[in-house]
């Protein structure tokens, strides 16, 4: 198997609306506000309406549940939708309290990605695996996203 690049992800969200406790963590909700995506076959903007459904258990490890409304630039359509692993450990906690964007890498922050849109020149994500690691910044959320290919 390789990794391709597909594309760079950038997720703008508003405030965190906190369910709290349940049985499973601590669940919180993050609506999308918008962002941009770039790679060699395909950009645009991410859509408002989409977000995240995150669930982080009491050792700080958070499990992303997102879904997201993507529009190329050439006005197609493509939903997103992602699940993980990340990990507020303290190098991530440190940076968050400061006010600092974190690295790749400085916590586990990893994705598996999956993608569908029905129009021609981007039907072929629907057949697409990818996977994403990712960091957080003030105001936003980036992943590096690579294609899952044989090879």
């Amino acid at each position: 198997m390789q990794l391709v690049p597909l594309m760079k992800l950038i997720v703008r969200v508003e405030a965190p609306i906190p369910i709290g406790k349940v049985l499973t963590g601590t669940r919180t909700i993050y609506n999308a506000s918008g962002g941009e995506f770039e790679g060699n076959r395909l950009r645009g903007e991410v859509l408002p309406g989409g977000g995240e459904w995150f669930l982080q258990n009491d050792e700080g490890f958070g499990q992303p549940d997102v879904r997201l409304l993507l529009k190329t630039h050439d006005d197609a359509h493509i939903y997103l939708r992602y699940t993980g692993v990340l990990d507020f450990n303290e190098a991530a906690m440190t940076a968050i309290t400061q006010g600092r964007s974190t690295e790749f890498g400085d916590n586990r922050f990893l994705t598996h990605v999956r993608f569908e849109s029905s129009d021609p020149g981007y039907e072929w994500l629907s057949k697409t695996i990818g996977v994403g690691e990712g960091r957080m910044h003030p105001d936003c959320v980036e992943y590096a996203i690579y294609e899952l290919t044989h090879g």
